[in-house]
C-alpha cells in the first residue's frame, strides 16, 4: 500500500459516514426512493417481486459522477 491508498481509504470512509448521516436526519423525507416511475413491482396473493430500475440507474449515475469528481481532485 502507499499513500494514495490511505487517500481512497480515508475518502470513502468519510463517503459512508456523510450518508450515515443523511439517512439518519432526513429519512423521513426520502420516501420517494424505491417508488420512483419505472421501478418494477408486482404484487400477488402470495408473493412479491420488486425491481427498482429506474432508482438503481440514478444512484448509479450520482456515483459515477461523485467518483469522477473525487478522481479529479486527488
Amino acid at each position: 500500500m502507499d499513500s494514495n491508498s490511505g487517500k481512497y481509504i480515508i475518502v470513502f470512509g468519510a463517503l459512508i459516514i456523510l450518508v450515515g448521516v443523511i439517512i439518519y436526519f432526513f429519512h423521513d423525507k426520502m420516501h420517494w426512493i424505491g417508488h420512483l416511475p419505472g421501478d418494477i413491482r408486482v404484487e400477488k396473493e402470495n408473493s412479491r417481486f420488486y425491481f427498482p430500475i429506474t432508482t438503481m440507474i440514478l444512484f448509479s449515475l450520482l456515483l459515477t459522477i461523485l467518483i469522477n469528481i473525487i478522481k479529479k481532485f486527488l
